[in-house]
């Protein structure tokens, strides 16, 4: 897919061609100076209101930018402006890839980071390893919704945020779920937040910028 292959709304909103039709997306650009990175970020469930308007995607993705690295936020197939209808977690999949995609051809070269919240944690730790993603965040992984068994642990550093008052998400079945793998990721708990960070937004930035610190690539 070339890089010209997408209908510009405006600077930063447009459509991506994607297999099954067009992907809406938004791209969140730096303020500061650029970082060696691009990253992809995904929305929660398509049938449960979730988009990329969502305040916590928005709030990785923003969080991100504000780090260095451009970031991109897309609507999964049936939301939005984004053609086709929900498929259970394939097709989106196949949104991701081509998504991350069109960053890579607008951004060459530069290495990629995947995000997620809820079921879009879900798609973007399925596709971690096999789209070589050098860092990994993933916001409240519903375990306990969706399977987990094909997820290939990444090489790369794998950031875990969880609200420990999760009332979709059951926090104790992530936990027990990240003590059972063999290789730990980094796991913010964040004491008394729910599923949706409820005036934690705030503190869900702040931990993130802390802990990605360490990881944080070249200024270009």
């Amino acid at each position: 897919m070339s890089i010209n292959d997408y209908n510009q709304v405006n600077k930063n909103h447009f459509l991506i061609e994607g297999d099954n039709g067009d992907i809406e997306a938004t791209l969140d650009q730096p303020d500061s100076p650029e970082r060696n990175a691009i990253a992809v970020c995904c929305h929660p469930h398509p049938l449960h209101g979730g988009a990329m308007t969502n305040k916590v995607i928005y709030t990785v993705s923003r969080t991100l930018a504000g780090l260095g690295i451009p970031s991109v936020r897309f609507n999964f197939r049936g939301v939005g402006e984004s053609q086709g209808e929900y498929d259970e977690g394939k097709g989106e999949q196949q949104d991701l890839i081509k998504v991350v995609e069109w960053m890579q051809q607008k951004y060459p070269g530069r290495p990629l980071w995947l995000a997620g919240f809820s079921f879009g944690s879900w798609i973007a730790a399925l596709q971690a390893k096999k789209l070589g993603a050098q860092q990994l965040i993933s916001i409240a992984p519903p375990v306990n919704r969706f399977s987990f068994d094909e997820f290939e642990i990444p090489d790369c550093p794998w950031l875990v945020v969880q609200g420990d008052a999760d009332e979709v998400v059951d926090p104790k079945a992530v936990f027990q779920w990240l003590d059972d793998l063999p290789k730990q990721p980094e796991v913010i708990r964040m004491e008394g937040a729910g599923h949706f960070f409820h005036s934690r937004l705030v503190d869900l930035r702040e931990s993130m910028e802390d802990k990605l610190q360490a990881h944080l690539p070249e200024e270009l």
